[in-house]
């Protein structure tokens, strides 16, 4: 899952060497930390956090298949 996270994000920002992605795994979640460049932050959170939403929608939908819950969290 963090692989595939990886790929949309990696796809959105003009900085790719300073995208970081963490994972924090329980029994029945998973937590996604998000670290890119400050100035494709903006790319990643998209107006009204648009994009954000989309990434987390789709991060979700993969989860279902798991039986497990997912938050991505966008870190400065």
């Amino acid at each position: 899952m963090k692989e595939i996270l990886e790929i949309i994000i990696l796809n959105l920002v003009d900085d790719k060497e300073k995208v970081a992605i963490t994972s924090k795994e329980d029994e029945k979640s998973i937590t996604l930390e998000v670290k890119v460049a400050e100035t494709d932050m903006g790319r990643i959170i998209g107006k009204q956090g648009r994009v954000a939403k989309a990434i987390r929608t789709v991060m979700k939908s993969l989860a279902v298949k798991e039986h497990k819950k997912v938050n991505v969290e966008f870190v400065d």
